[in-house]
């Protein structure tokens, strides 16, 4: 069984850094939440992982289909819960991307293939939340 492991020290007030294969990745909260706001907070971290493993597997696919494409990117917007633990419960991915109008049936399956077999902070996060995807075309 595959499995992955990070290594957390903690720095001052909030903040922590991770260590992810030699990456540091600094966490840290507001100023109001007691921190310095020195690195992104650990829920923000998540979206950014959901939008890095789906956006991974869309070049892959489109890649592999030989699709052109310029201007990539993703939005994540996510909703909290009111009550503590304060969750994830709505979250929109908005995919924006710059193709060929010959080639946008292909990027809605590499972003359905992304979505339904290979990304697996995707399928994490539709465990807890309502997970909505749309698709932006650029001219």
């Amino acid at each position: 069984m595959a499995s992955h492991s990070v290594s957390t020290v903690f720095n001052k007030n909030m903040a922590f850094t991770a260590n992810i294969n030699g990456h540091d990745i600094v966490m840290d909260t507001t100023v109001k939440g007691g921190g310095d706001d020195s690195g992104a907070s650990p829920k923000q971290l998540m979206l950014a992982s959901l939008a890095g493993c789906t956006g991974m597997d869309v070049v892959s696919v489109l890649a592999k289909m030989k699709v052109a494409f310029t201007d990539f990117s993703m939005d994540v917007v996510a909703g909290l819960t009111e009550e503590h633990p304060m969750i994830y419960n709505q979250v929109k991915l908005t995919y924006k991307i710059k193709v060929a109008e010959a080639d946008q049936s292909k990027v809605e399956k590499a972003v359905n293939l992304s979505q339904e077999k290979y990304c697996g902070v995707s399928a994490m996060f539709r465990a807890f939340a309502d997970l909505k995807t749309e698709i932006v075309y650029l001219p």
